[in-house]
């Protein structure tokens, strides 16, 4: 990173993740103007912190497909039956629908101009704006999953009754995995059909066209329902 009289400029080929909170103002600026090489920047100098950056996308269902099963099987156990246990997960995708919705509408594209704001926006989400094409930054790390889901297990808690929460939360589950491979599918997959061709079309939008609409990845429903389709002069 460099200083100029009140300017800042990344260095791309040092250790990116404490050199974004120094733009200030200009982050906003800059994390969206992407580079779309197949490139994987160094995150940290450390090569400790540095693994636990990068994820391959199969890693998601590796890791969170059995959670799924046991979460459903549990309500079972419970007392629940098969059938009301399948609708509970059912249900559970649903709501994670919209939580991808307003996540990343509202959180993962707030406004942010301090140091440790930038920081902390640049690792949850402006470095796959910056980087849309790097296949390692694609899909969230387990260990921050883990984090973000704690929230979502406390409101399937408030909402459901005991025997049904482990099924609930478990759809809610299987929604996130969706939609993490999906969006991995949407920047290095090949479209095979109308509906995937226009999936695919649709997000890039959101990269290459306009940051503020086309917030949906696994579904363009919610930003059909808030008005935030492209071209929406609402939203």
């Amino acid at each position: 990173m460099t200083m100029g009289q009140d300017v800042y400029t990344v260095d791309l080929m040092k250790p990116l993740v404490f050199q974004v909170g120094h733009l200030g103002h200009a982050y906003q600026e800059w994390v969206h103007q992407p580079i779309s090489a197949k490139h994987t920047p160094r995150f940290f100098q450390s090569d400790f912190l540095e693994f636990f950056t990068r994820t391959p996308w199969w890693v998601v269902p590796l890791v969170w497909l059995p959670v799924v099963a046991w979460n459903g099987m549990l309500s079972i156990q419970r007392g629940s039956s098969l059938q009301k246990a399948a609708t509970l997960m059912v249900v559970g995708v649903l709501v994670w629908t919209l939580l991808e919705y307003t996540l990343h509408r509202f959180l993962f594209h707030i406004k942010t101009a301090s140091y440790w704001g930038n920081t902390l926006h640049y690792l949850l989400h402006g470095c796959h704006h910056k980087h849309p094409m790097d296949g390692y930054r694609l899909v969230f790390p387990p260990a921050g999953t883990a984090i973000l889901a704690l929230p979502f297990w406390v409101l399937v808690r408030l909402l459901f009754p005991y025997e049904a929460v482990p099924a609930a939360f478990g759809g809610g589950l299987f929604g996130y995995v969706m939609y993490d491979v999906t969006h991995y599918y949407l920047h290095h997959g090949n479209a095979i059909n109308d509906y995937t061709r226009k999936l695919k079309k649709y997000h890039l939008n959101h990269h290459f066209k306009s940051q503020k609409d086309s917030f949906g990845i696994t579904s363009s429903l919610w930003d059909w329902v808030f008005g935030t389709l492209p071209g929406n002069k609402q939203k």
